[in-house]
């Protein structure tokens, strides 16, 4: 059995669960899971092909599937449009449920507007980097100025110091300053206590360190934990890329296709 403390090779591929059931909830992450991770945030796109498998799956499971991204919930909603799916955005800070019901956390403007101008001041002595802004959270990326990884950690960890209510969240190529007690394995567990998740076996895929909570949440229900691309964590199984999360979801629909005869 898999404790909140296993750390577990991530080898071997994912099964491919029943869908039709009742049996399952699914979760996944977006940059580098549903989408390939772009230079620019705003350059990322999740394929038509790929949304309508989402919907599918979404349709299958009654519900029981939700996005838990970094990204705030307006722009998953842009990314995954026409759909509406229950979500968990900036880490879980932001949260919809399966009714379409809306939690945010918010930060105090004495946090909020000093922290503001002391981001913008640090990250505009680093040519390349970007600040991104998240309402209750910020993003300091550096993709394309990776001669400043350091500095900006250094900037964020003086952030930190300065609010205490607020936490870091390494990434790739980022470093994120959100409110603390918010993470994706926090989230995953609030979407478990309520329908159309409760009861269910939860399945989450990400690819980032962001995600490492999500998996260990995952762990701790007996669900399975999928991690994308290079590297080892707390996840029991592994794809290569995100051409490979896609096809995974193709063939999870194909499966009940065939053996349920569900026409999705």
């Amino acid at each position: 059995m898999l404790t909140s403390n296993t750390r577990v090779s991530t080898k071997a591929e994912p099964p491919l669960p029943a869908v039709d059931d009742g049996l399952y909830a699914f979760f996944f992450d977006v940059d580098g899971t549903l989408a390939e991770i772009r230079s620019e945030p705003d350059a990322v796109t999740i394929p038509a092909a790929v949304r309508d498998n989402l919907q599918a799956l979404s349709t299958a499971c009654n519900g029981a599937l939700a996005l838990v991204s970094g990204r705030p919930i307006q722009q998953l909603d842009k990314l995954t449009e026409p759909l509406k799916l229950p979500m968990a955005g900036v880490h879980g800070a932001e949260l919809r449920d399966g009714d379409g019901n809306l939690q945010c956390v918010t930060l105090p403007a004495e946090v909020a507007v000093p922290l503001q101008q002391m981001l913008d001041k640090g990250m505009a002595s680093m040519p390349g980097t970007l600040l991104e802004g998240k309402g209750m959270a910020f993003a300091l990326h550096y993709r394309q100025a990776m001669s400043f990884q350091q500095q900006v950690l250094e900037l964020a960890q003086a952030a930190v110091a300065q609010f205490p209510q607020l936490t870091l969240q390494p990434g790739k190529c980022v470093v994120e300053i959100k409110p603390q007690g918010k993470d994706k394995g926090a989230a995953i567990n609030t979407f478990m206590q309520t329908p159309p998740f409760a009861g269910r076996i939860p399945v989450f895929i990400g690819d980032d360190l962001t995600d490492e909570q999500g998996f260990l949440a995952v762990n701790a229900m007996n669900g399975i934990s999928v991690k994308v691309g290079e590297g080892s964590g707390h996840a029991q199984y592994h794809l290569k890329q995100v051409a490979d999360v896609h096809h995974w979801l193709e063939q999870l629909l194909l499966q009940t296709r065939v053996e349920k005869g569900i026409n999705l």
